[in-house]
Order: C-alpha cells, then sequence, then structure tokens
C-alpha cells in the first residue's frame, strides 16, 4: 500500500510496511509538470509487468522496477486496495502502478492530479 499526496509543485509517493524495503525507496518525488495524469484501473495489476529489476513478485504482490518494452514502470500492488496509474514524462518511470486505500478519497486524489497537471 502507498500513500499519494500532493505537495507544493510536486507528487510524493511514499510506501508503506515493508514495501519501502522491497522496493529499495522510502519514497518517490516527482515534480507536477512531469505528471501526465491518473486514472482509476481495477485491472492494471492484471496486466503484464515485464523484467523485475529489482523488486519483488510472489501471490499477488509487485513491488519494483519492472521493464517491459523499453519502458521502465514502478509497481507498488498488492490483492487489496484500489490500483491507481500515474502517467509521467521526462521521469526515471514512465508510469507508477500503485495500490492506495480506498477510504483514502481516490477519486478525489486523481482529480487533484489531474487538475495540478493541467495548470
Amino acid at each position: 500500500m502507498n500513500t499519494v499526496s500532493i505537495i507544493g509543485a510536486g507528487l510524493v509517493v511514499r510506501p508503506h510496511g515493508l514495501d519501502r524495503l522491497w522496493a529499495f525507496r522510502r519514497k518517490i518525488d516527482i515534480p507536477l509538470t512531469h505528471v501526465r495524469g491518473a486514472t482509476v484501473d481495477p485491472e492494471a495489476r492484471h496486466e503484464r509487468r515485464g523484467i523485475r529489476a529489482p523488486g519483488l513478485a510472489f501471490f499477488g504482490k509487485y513491488v519494483g522496477s519492472f521493464h517491459r518494452d523499453g519502458e521502465r514502470t514502478f509497481w507498488n500492488v498488492s490483492g487489496h486496495g484500489t490500483a491507481i496509474v500515474i502517467e509521467l514524462t521526462d521521469e526515471h518511470f514512465a508510469r507508477l502502478i500503485l495500490s492506495v486505500d480506498p477510504a483514502g478519497g481516490v477519486a478525489d486524489l486523481v482529480d487533484r492530479i489531474n487538475n495540478s497537471t493541467s495548470v
């Protein structure tokens, strides 16, 4: 699970618990000018991931960097939570695919990301 927030002019993703260890990241900071948009996508967790390097993949949990078709994607998805996909440009990752707490106002978060990037 992750906490995703907008702080100032940036998007901040913080993995929770052991996901920080498995992802080799405590947080990801991205300028909002590099965020193309975000969507809620419950089917994203079933998408082909590619080659894992570094990270973890077992029993429906995918955490870390995955490479496919020349594109690097950061995954932190588990069997529970709502999956969101954040599209990026000019960043280390082309996309972030994340599980977030559905009670945390996922639709509002996606709207805030999309509205912040269109300004």
